[in-house]
């Protein structure tokens, strides 16, 4: 009932809105335009003044919206000059502006340049805010944290406001789990575990932006019930030859080390540019688990403690290269080429002691894992890109080829041993895994611009996905392996996904609207081949649906100062690929993973309000329910915990958060981020009716010290007070970092010392509850306590040339693979 009176709430205003917008007039003169800079690109939030040519006096103050268009209306008829401004390029003034019978005036284009701009060196003059906001994003610049130097994709996501990455490298963005990961507007098609290796890997020097989508717009695939994170990498804006080079190494339990190069050459009518990193990552994790089992009265009748250590050392190589044809100044063909390989080994022991009901030790388990694990992934993209004219018309399209190949090999031995010493029992299982994936996706995107600053938006898309995975088991005895037809299967699953959609965006002076539907037609086919024990299983899932969005936006002032946001959005969240396989995956002789062929897409409604002032100061509400929330949960089967993914129910999260960056003085900038939200979740569960709610505290800061033109500091850190997430329900955990840094090379090159985790307060940790005759507490301890030391070096040409767009149409497909 809350959610449809919510749903009445908003669409009632909504309409109401764009009812007076329609019937609004403006009376006066107006003077209207648009500030761009070299690419023609617009300078969203460059500040526009309007002064009487006469004296200067100043007439009015407006920032560009986020297509860079500014107008000024109700004026009297006079000579008036338009001046703009924006951080990083040089002023611009215009020529005598005449407005005469209170007629409109539209002026060409502001084009502004930057400053400091030579042909053979670029001197920063300023830099970009940490975070900006604007209609339907966040953005951040990683540019702008001088302890992202030298650091990889991953670690920035943990200082990037709102958002969490835990100990196995999952996640979350406010609070939610589900959040879609892309990198320029690509998806990367990897698994949680996968996808934390590839971030790893990818250096933060070839970063430049990452998009806060928590209500995307219907532009973007509707998957990921926490919305859209978008890791914009540095594209090419040279002329002629550059490069930035990098190197780091690490110190932690063990060492690592990191090198890249982002390379780019423009000559005539083609641009080359290729991303290139290679790293080699040695981590120490050890894991503790404890466990009680009940009788049916809720006494103690023994108790499991678990031990076990992790030591995980993978090479890691990250290909991304391309090339651009601009075969006339509006028509550009592009192609891309992306491959990750990953190769790792770990030999992990596991120590299990079984305590009897008196507390005393029955036996010790000890299990010596031993794996090793292969991965590589190929990628190729041809982009097209055609201008119909000056005003933004224009016609995209993205063909995508993904191929996934992945294996393991491991094996476990289980010794079991009394309290004496004596060995008991012996056993020996090995495993073979290997998995492909074939991703297919095509889609196309036309932009149409209309009168009265007004853009129309329509896409369609396809795509086509089949994945192979086969799980082999052997029980080993003597030498001789025997097929473990208990476990041994191989799960074929094929899935085709529709989708077009239509977007709408307008100004009405002060107002703006976006209003956006997309429909998604699903298809899936699961297939769990038998074997010579076990016959086989198969399922299919058709289902369509719209995904309405729909945003308001209001000035509180002339400038553009304060202004309001509404926004409203419906979300899915379609199961990896992975989760749907129903194979059985080992731990330890007490701890299994499987997958669940039945786990079905959630749903999602977001409401949002938030106000923000000039991008310094910005506090939202929001309000996210969900049904059928897929989330991991832990289920008994015997003495063995079981983890899988499944329906919990429905979940309700209401959120307050806040975000500000602000100057105390000349030389200190702080960037603060801190929100308050309470999850609930409720359904039924294995253990009856689940109801488990909590409030949860979570903020992050930044702390930025210009020591010097060439020496410079950064205080770090962030805060979470626990809360609940399904079964699970967290204990607080934070972290301090600093870092200092010094220009060297005339400007080219910096070298920063590093310190993440200096009071090892990162040790996530908690409860899982609503275990059948059981009890569970966890706890980690890792190897997060890391001094890092960092080069890089830029050298080349740097006269800008027009600004690639992003590419790739497979976004949602490639992150739910394996």
């Amino acid at each position: 009932m809350v959610m449809k009176f919510l749903q009445l709430l908003f669409l009632t205003l909504f309409t109401l809105l764009l009812f007076n917008f329609s019937n609004a007039q403006n009376t006066g003169g107006k003077i209207s335009g648009s500030v761009l800079d070299e690419a023609k690109k617009p300078l969203d939030g460059a500040t526009v003044i309007l002064l009487v040519a006469k004296d200067s006096s100043v007439v009015s103050t407006q920032l560009a919206k986020p297509d860079g268009s500014f107008a000024f209306q109700n004026l009297a008829d006079n000579t008036y000059l338009v001046k703009a401004t924006y951080i990083g390029y040089k002023n611009y003034r215009s020529e005598n502006v005449v407005v005469s019978n209170q007629k409109p005036v539209i002026l060409p284009a502001f084009v502004l340049s930057p400053a400091g701009k030579t042909l053979n060196a670029v001197s920063v003059t300023a830099k970009k805010s940490f975070i900006e906001q604007k209609i339907d994003r966040t953005v951040v610049n990683v540019g702008a944290l001088i302890s992202n130097t030298g650091t990889n994709a991953l670690e920035v996501l943990q200082k990037t406001p709102g958002v969490q990455v835990d100990a196995d490298g999952n996640i979350t963005f406010k609070g939610k789990s589900g959040v879609l990961v892309m990198i320029d507007d690509k998806p990367t098609y990897l698994s949680a575990s996968n996808l934390a290796t590839y971030l790893r890997s990818l250096p933060a020097s070839a970063l430049d932006q990452i998009e806060l989508m928590d209500n995307p717009p219907a532009k973007y695939d509707a998957a990921g019930n926490a919305g859209v994170i978008n890791i914009k990498t540095k594209k090419n804006t040279i002329k002629g030859f550059h490069a930035v080079l990098g190197a780091n190494y690490e110190q932690g339990f063990y060492s690592r080390n990191n090198e890249s190069a982002n390379l780019n050459y423009r000559i005539d009518k083609v641009n080359l540019f290729a991303n290139l990193s290679y790293d080699e990552q040695r981590t120490w994790r050890k894991l503790e688990i404890d466990r009680d089992y009940l009788d049916a009265n809720g006494n103690q009748t023994s108790s499991l403690k678990d031990i076990s250590y992790f030591r995980p050392t993978s090479y890691n190589t990250n290909i991304k290269a391309g090339m651009d044809f601009f075969a006339s100044p509006k028509t550009t063909w592009g192609i891309v080429y992306t491959s990750a390989i990953s190769n790792d080994h770990d030999n992990s022991p596991v120590y299990s002691l079984l305590y009897g009901q008196n507390g005393g030790l029955d036996s010790t388990i000890i299990t010596n894992n031993s794996s090793k694990n292969k991965f590589h992934s190929n990628g190729i993209n041809l982009n097209y890109t055609h201008k119909f004219d000056s005003v933004g018309r224009e016609l995209t399209f993205d063909l995508d080829y993904i191929r996934d190949v992945s294996g393991g090999n491991q094996q476990f031995v289980n010794n079991t041993y009394l309290p004496n010493g004596a060995l008991t029992d012996s056993t020996m299982l090995r495993d073979d895994l290997p998995s492909t994936i074939n991703i297919y996706s095509a889609k196309a995107d036309y932009v149409h611009p209309l009168k009265g600053k007004a853009e129309f938006e329509a896409g369609i898309k396809s795509s086509y996905v089949n994945t192979d995975n086969a799980a082999n088991y052997f029980n080993v005895l003597n030498g001789v392996s025997t097929i473990d037809y208990n476990s041994t299967n191989r799960f074929l699953y094929k899935e085709n996904i529709n989708a077009a959609y239509v977007n709408f965006n307008k100004n009405f002076g002060r107002f703006a609207i976006q209003t956006g539907l997309r429909a998604e037609n699903t298809n899936g086919d699961g297939h769990q081949l038998g074997n010579a024990e076990r016959a086989d299983s198969s399922f299919i899932n058709h289902y369509t649906d719209l995904f309405p969005t729909a945003y308001v936006s209001y000035n509180l002032d002339t400038a553009g100062h304060n202004v309001l946001v509404a926004s409203y959005g419906r979300r899915i969240g379609r199961p990896n690929y992975g989760s749907l396989n129903p194979f059985t995956f080992f731990v330890d002789e007490f701890t299994q993973f499987s997958g669940n062929p039945f786990l079905r897409p959630q749903f999602t409604n977001n409401y949002k309000l938030a106000y923000s002032f000039r991008s310094l100061f910005t506090v939202a509400l929001a309000y996210n329910y969900t049904t059928d929330v897929q989330g991991e949960t832990i289920h008994r089967s015997g003495d063995v915990f079981i983890s899988t993914q499944g329906n919990i129910g429905q979940q309700k999260t209401l959120d307050v958060s806040v975000n500000s960056n602000f100057q105390p003085t000349k030389w200190w900038t702080v960037n603060l981020y801190a929100e308050v939200y309470n999850n609930t979740y409720q359904g039924a569960f294995y253990t009856g009716y689940l109801n488990q709610s909590q409030v949860t505290f979570s903020g992050n800061g930044n702390n930025q010290f210009t020591i010097s033109p060439t020496w410079s500091a950064e205080l770090s850190g962030f805060f979470d007070s626990g809360g609940t997430y399904g079964q699970f329900v967290t204990l607080p955990k934070g972290m301090l970092n600093a870092a200092i840094q010094k220009k060297v090379l005339n400007n080219k090159g910096s070298i920063k010392l590093t310190m993440q985790n200096i009071l090892q307060s990162f040790s996530p940790s908690g409860t899982i509850t609503n275990i059948v005759d059981a009890k569970a507490t966890f706890h980690n301890t890792l190897d997060t306590r890391v001094a890092t030391l960092a080069f890089t070096y830029s050298f080349g040409k740097t006269t800008n040339t027009p600004q690639k767009r992003e590419t790739g149409g497979a976004d949602s497909e490639q992150s739910r693979a394996h």
